[in-house]
Order: C-alpha cells, then structure tokens, then sequence
C-alpha cells in the first residue's frame, strides 16, 4: 500500500498515531447507527482535534480542559439512557473512553489501553449486528488493530504499511484454525450475551405481526423488506397461491381494530381432518419481540423449538411461552388440503357472529339483506363478486377512515390494503349470519434458485378470512384476491399501482436491487441473498443444540479406527508439512548464531548465554574473557559484532537476501575459529 508523499515524509511517530486513529475510526464508525447523534459529533470531533494536533504537532489540551468534557459527556449518557448500567449505555462509555484516551495519550502504555479498549469495542459491534457483512468489516478493524499495535513495537527503520499489513493479515491466517475449532467446540451458551437478563438490551428482536388489526397497520408493515422466516422445501415448492403462512386470529372487532381473545373453547374442542399431499419443509424464524409461530396451513402436528415451549390454541394459532429474541428452526409438516371443524353444527356460533352496537349501519344493512340468499356459500360469492365488478382498488396508501370505517371504505373511498378488504368482508359475513372471522400471517414468498430457500419477508404480510360452511368447516377466502389477484399469484410489488410511494418501489425490485431473477442485478441479488442465509444458517443459528448433535455426530464417525487413522495420518503429514516449510524458512543466519552460543556453552559454562542477554552485550563479555584463547575470542568477537550488526539493520526484501547469503558464508568461516 503505498502512502501520500506527505504523509509518506512524516516522523515516525505522527504516521503511527495517525494508524491507530484511522483504526479507531474503523472499530467505532459501525456504532453511529444505534448511539446518540450526540455520541457520534461528539467522538467525531474528539478524533479530528487528536488528529489536528498530530499533523500540527500542537500540545495535548490540559487536563483542566478534559475533565469538564468528560463530565458533560457522562451527564449526557446518563440523560439518555436514564442510567449509566447497562449494554447500550456501557458501550457508549466505552465509545467516549477511547475517543477521550486519544487526547491523554503521553507514553507507551496509552496508547496499548487504546488498542486493548478498540478490540473489545470489536466484539460490542456484534450486540447490535451479526451479519456476515458486520463480521468482514470486524475482521479488517482487528487486522488494521494489530498492524497498529506492530508498529509501535518495531525498533528501527520500520517496514513499510503494505509488508506490516501482510504481517497482520499471516497472524490472523494463523489465528483462524484455532478459532474455528473453538467456535465448534467451545460449550455454547442457551442464547447470545445481548439477549440475556440484564443485558441492557431486548436482545435484537424485531416486531412483527400485532394481535391488533386496523386500518392501514399492515400496510405499514409491508413497506418493510426485512426477512420474516426463510423455507426449505422437501420436494417442489408448492404455488404460491397455495403459500398462506397461518399466525393470529382475530375474532373480536370493537368499531376501530380486530383483536384477539373475543372467542371462547368449544365443548367438543377443534377437529382438524386432513387428506392429499402432505408438505414437509423447515422454517428459520428471524428473532422478534412476539411469540407466534408461523406455518403453511394448516399445520399437522405441534413444532419443536429447542429452549421454548410451544402451544396451540383452539383456532389453531402455534405460539411459545415467551417472545422470540433469537433465530429458531423447526421441521413441520402441513396439509394444504383440510376440513377444520368440518361439523353439521357449531357448538357456539353467535361468538363468531359478534359486532359492536352503533358503528357501520350501512354495512349491517347489507349483510341482512344478503341473508334472503338461503345458500350461505352464495352469500359470500355476492361480496366477492362485488370486490371483483366494483371500483374497489387496492393501495399501500389507503385514506384514513373514521368512526364508521367500513361504511367509509365500502361506499365512499374504496380503496385499501389487505386489512381493509378481510376486516370489511367478515363484518359483512357476520352481519349476513355467517361465522366469519380474520386470519392474519404471511402469503407467497420469493424462491432463491441457488440455495433453494424461499424468503418469506415482512412485506408479504398478509390477512384474509375464515367463512364457517355447514360440512366443510372453516374455509380460507382472500378477498384481496377478488380485487388484486396478482398479490397472491405473484408478490406485492406486481399488485400494488405503478404511482406507488418510494418504499414500494424498492420492494418492486425485490428489496435490494432490481430485476427479474434472471437478469444480472437478479442473479447477484439471489448470490447475495444465500451468502447471507448460509451465513445465518451456520454460523449464527450454531446453537447448544446443534452442537451438541455435531459432537455426538464427530465421536461416532471417531469411533471406527479406520477413520481415526486416516485423521491421524492427515495430522502426521500436515505437522511434517509444516516442520519442513520452517527448516526452509529459517535463515542461514540465525542457524549459525544458534551453533554459536550452543559451542561456547559447550567449551565453558560460564560462557552460555543468558536468555536476556543481547548479541552486544554478548560480544563484549565474550571479549573480556580469559576462558578462551586469543584466537577463537577474537573470532567468536567479531563474529557477534557482525551478527549484531546484521540482526538490527533495516529489513530487506526478499526471504534471503544477497547480503544474507555473504554474511552467512563469513560467519561460518568465523564459527569454524572458535575452539
């Protein structure tokens, strides 16, 4: 790496003072994104005057001045977090510390607190993000970090940045063995240290889906790209008409927004009948701050989630006993084709016939006059027809609606979202006699043709309805179908109108960049995309369990001795390999000095060499002594004089260099006097 002339011309010292800011620099820029701007300006300026004043080669400000600094700067964390303990007010500190310590840096031992304080803010970065992308950034900070610490070490010319760079890069080579090894083996922890008790932190979670439906909530929630779950098929992936990821039910409407809790158990419990083709397929659920489980209806049997207890209620809603602050996996089964609650009657069906008294009489008009249709399935055909022929659209920006907001949506403004249609068609329902209520989840997804997986993000949130029909029992109808058919054929960004608002047009392109999935832009989207998931996959869903079975699986494939062999063979070969390219690495140089001291110490014990004892120093006693005679005192002298004078010199280029190769002939002419 070749450096400004300028900068290129500076004192030794200013040049290495100006590395460790730019590696500060590297380990403290990823957190602007969760600290205080306040924090961010405050470490922002603090580095530029450190930085002024090495360029300018000014005095360091007084700590009179400091003082005052750093307790306005303790103030202000206290202000912002209401308290100084905790993770994210503990690594602003710590932010502000190694901004600080740059401004009251007077000898050597500073400036290694400075780094030793920068390599554990490297491991803070993970609190807030473990994607593969915060890691190489991670990875080029601790190489940056022990260039910089090399450099304050080197006594001498020091090497040039590219060749101290190359140093760092072969001690993080040599490192990295050792670390995979540990991240395998060492015991794991039940979860990661930002999501435990007390650590300052809800542990990264996400929202998601809300128990709570109204007007223009999940349109909100579809601006977002973020991942919700990543698939795994076992088979063909089924069509995306057929993709409907159950979460809530929503059965009680209050005028304003659909909840949950307003149904109660029936006496004979829920009947779920099965039949066609079963789907087998594994799901990765993304952390978030709620608790429900996601699966394609409709489910076969309870999911298994290691750390978690897992619960179903009557409607069939799969939930745990505590909100997911980390990325879980399970296997499911489930059956697209099923009849829930296929009975001739209901046990109690005026509690999915409820409305509230006072709100929406237009539309209670309609669905009793819709009950002179005597065929329930007729009645529900009538409204869909009516999405269908009408000048309903469908929109990301619906208009905001008011007391009466069904009435305004069906007979005024007419255009919605997904909430808007289901809310507005179980109102109807009801109101026409029918048991009816809202199903809120997910619908579609996007295939990745290089690792199989299909992405499920929070734009493909979706709500739809449930119709109860006399023999056939609880029947899915989407009546955002009826008006928008290319939502559930194809995605979001194919239904939504082109004048749609900016973030719909970053979804348009599929999150992060445009184009179908066989243009360029696509392809590298679809690379990008199973990178990132095998990343999360084995990397950062490596949990007890899964290392536990690893192990389990590593000692029994061990346990055969052919294999144990093989391995031991491979280690054999690999230590020789290794023990070799030290003999060709070691310099003829250092060998002779070696013979050197072994031979003195062979002739006279009081001529070894201490183990703190310099060549200098060495040759001096060497040439004071009595116990040698004249002639091998003189050589073994001036042997370590050139010796001496070989092992400080500027380094050269090249693993053996000319110089090296004459020196060493002479040295062993020298050794060959030395009796």
């Amino acid at each position: 790496m070749k450096l400004p002339s300028s900068l290129a011309r500076l004192p030794r010292d200013k040049a290495d003072t100006l590395l460790l800011l730019g590696s500060a620099v590297l380990v403290l820029a990823p957190h602007a994104s969760h600290l205080p701007p306040w924090v961010s300006l405050l470490c922002a300026a603090t580095l530029a005057w450190r930085g002024a004043i090495t360029l300018r080669g000014k005095r360091m400000p007084s700590p009179l001045v400091l003082l005052p600094i750093a307790a306005l700067a303790m103030a202000g964390v206290q202000f912002s977090y209401k308290s100084l303990i905790g993770r994210d007010a503990g690594v602003a500190m710590l932010v502000l510390l190694v901004a600080f310590k740059m401004l009251e840096m007077h000898a050597r031992r500073d400036l290694y607190v400075v780094i030793f304080l920068c390599f554990f803010l490297v491991l803070t970065n993970f609190f807030y993000a473990q994607g593969i992308g915060t890691a190489l950034l991670m990875v080029a900070a601790v190489l940056a970090l022990l260039t910089t610490q090399m450099s304050f070490q080197f006594t001498g010319k020091v090497p040039p940045l590219r060749a101290r760079l190359a140093i760092g890069a072969r001690m993080l080579l040599f490192a990295a063995p050792i670390a995979v090894a540990l991240f395998f083996v060492f015991p794991r922890l039940g979860g990661p240290l930002w999501g435990m008790p007390g650590a300052g932190g809800s542990g990264g979670g996400k929202s998601g889906l809300s128990d709570r439906m109204a007007p223009g909530q999940m349109s909100n929630l579809a601006m977002s790209g973020e991942p919700a779950f990543r698939v795994r098929f076992e088979g063909p992936v089924p069509p995306k008409a057929q993709l409907y990821w159950r979460g809530l039910v929503l059965d009680a409407f209050d005028g304003t927004a659909w909840t949950r809790g307003g149904s109660i158990a029936t006496r004979s419990g829920t009947s779920l009948r099965v039949r066609g083709q079963a789907r087998r397929y594994e799901i990765t659920l993304e952390p978030s701050d709620t608790r429900w489980i996601f699966t394609l209806e409709m489910p076969g049997h309870m999911p298994e989630l290691p750390g978690y207890r897992t619960r179903a209620s009557h409607q069939l809603e799969l939930s745990t006993d505590r909100p997911l602050a980390q990325r879980v996996r399970y296997t499911m089964i489930s059956y697209p084709e099923y009849a829930l609650d296929g009975r001739e009657a209901l046990d109690d069906p005026n509690q999915w016939l409820l409305l509230p008294y006072g709100y929406n009489p237009k539309a209670l008009a309609a669905g009793l006059a819709l009950r002179k249709e005597p065929l329930p399935a007729r009645r529900v055909e009538q409204v869909l027809r009516q999405f269908r022929e009408q000048p309903y659209s469908y929109t990301l920006e619906p208009p905001l609606l008011g007391r009466h907001s069904v009435d305004e949506f069906l007979y005024g403004t007419r255009a919605g979202f997904c909430e808007h249609y289901s809310g507005a068609f179980v109102f109807l329902m009801r109101a026409a006699g029918i048991p009816a209520r809202v199903v809120t989840g997910y619908q579609g997804g996007e295939l990745n043709p290089i690792d199989g997986y299909l992405t499920v993000r929070q734009s493909d949130a979706h709500a739809w309805a449930e119709v109860w029909l006399r023999g056939r029992g609880w029947v899915r109808v989407d009546p955002t179908a009826a008006v928008a058919p290319e939502r559930v054929r194809q995605n979001l960004a194919a239904a939504v109108p082109p004048a749609a608002p900016f973030g719909i047009d970053a979804l348009r392109g599929l999150s992060m960049f445009g184009g179908s999935g066989d243009s360029l832009l696509g392809r590298l989207r679809n690379a990008l995309g199973a990178v990132n998931n095998g990343w999360n996959q084995w990397v950062l869903n490596y949990t007890p369990e899964r290392q536990r079975s690893f192990l389990q699986s590593l000692q029994s494939n061990l346990a055969g001795w052919r294999i144990a062999a093989l391995i031991t063979l491979g280690a054999g070969l690999l230590l020789l390999a290794r023990i070799l390219y030290l003999r060709r690495e070691i310099n003829p140089v250092e060998a002779l000095y070696s013979s050197l001291c072994k031979r003195l110490a062979h002739l006279h014990a009081g001529l070894a060499r201490a183990a703190d004892e310099g060549p200098t120093a060495y040759a001096a006693r060497i040439a004071a002594t009595q116990a040698l005679a004249p002639p091998s005192r003189h050589a073994a002298a001036e042997f370590l004089r050139r010796y001496s004078a070989w092992r400080y010199a500027p380094p050269q280029p090249g693993s053996l260099s000319l110089r090296d190769r004459q020196l060493a002939a002479t040295l062993k002419r020298l050794l060959s006097q030395v009796r």
